[in-house]
This record gives C-alpha cells, sequence and structure tokens, in this order.
C-alpha cells in the first residue's frame, strides 16, 4: 500500500488531566501516516485521485484546537475516526500524538501515544 505522511505538525491544545493543562493549555505535535493507493494520482496528476494534505491538516488542527480531552489517547482516536471518515480511498493510518511539555517531573524529551486504525471491512 502506498503512504502519504505528514510530520511534526503542532498545534496548541487544552488537553489533559489537571485543571492547569485545562487552563493554559500546551503544545502538541501530531505526525500522520496515511494508507492508500496512490497509482491512480500519480498517473493523472489530479488531486481528486489523491488524499488533499490541506484538508487533512485542518481537520487535525479541529480536533486538537478543538474541544479538550483528559487522555491523548482520545485525541488519536479522534483524528482517526475523522480521517477515515472523510476520505472514502484511506484504508488505514497510523496516528501519533506527542505532548512535549506534559507535567512529569523530571528530564523527557516528550511523551506520545500511537495508534493504528484500518478501515471496517
Amino acid at each position: 500500500m502506498d503512504k502519504i505522511f505528514l510530520n511534526k505538525m503542532e498545534f496548541y491544545g487544552y488537553h489533559g488531566l489537571f485543571e492547569e493543562e485545562k487552563k493554559l493549555g500546551q503544545r502538541f505535535f501530531v505526525d500522520v501516516e496515511l494508507e492508500t493507493s496512490l497509482k491512480t494520482a500519480g498517473k493523472t496528476d489530479n488531486m481528486n485521485d489523491s488524499i488533499d494534505y490541506g484538508k487533512v491538516y485542518f481537520i487535525i488542527k479541529d480536533i486538537v484546537e478543538g474541544k479538550a480531552n483528559n487522555l491523548i489517547e482520545t485525541v488519536a482516536e479522534e483524528i482517526a475516526d475523522a480521517l477515515l471518515n472523510s476520505f472514502a480511498t484511506l484504508m488505514a493510518c497510523t496516528v501519533k500524538v506527542i505532548k512535549p511539555d506534559a507535567p512529569i517531573p523530571g528530564h523527557y524529551e516528550s511523551v506520545a501515544v500511537q495508534i493504528y486504525r484500518e478501515r471496517e471491512k
């Protein structure tokens, strides 16, 4: 299967268990890997035969910058569901939500969750 990647998209959201996270917000990064056939698009050079990256970006933006969730696991599920429901040619997707400033004492680069979801047959 062919793949489209959108990497390290940065958003500002209000997800987290603590009231401070919901009040102050923080940065989130999202990576997605979209599984689809790109053969027709490669031959026709027509966006209608592919998946519009701009639409993907704004679907993700609306979710991450929208309503607050307690868990980034929920954010990832909402993104995967929205993408699979928005693009008929999308067969599967991998979604990674990265929280670089999680309120955990200690030194670390980030915390993240990654999920893989397929279109139900």
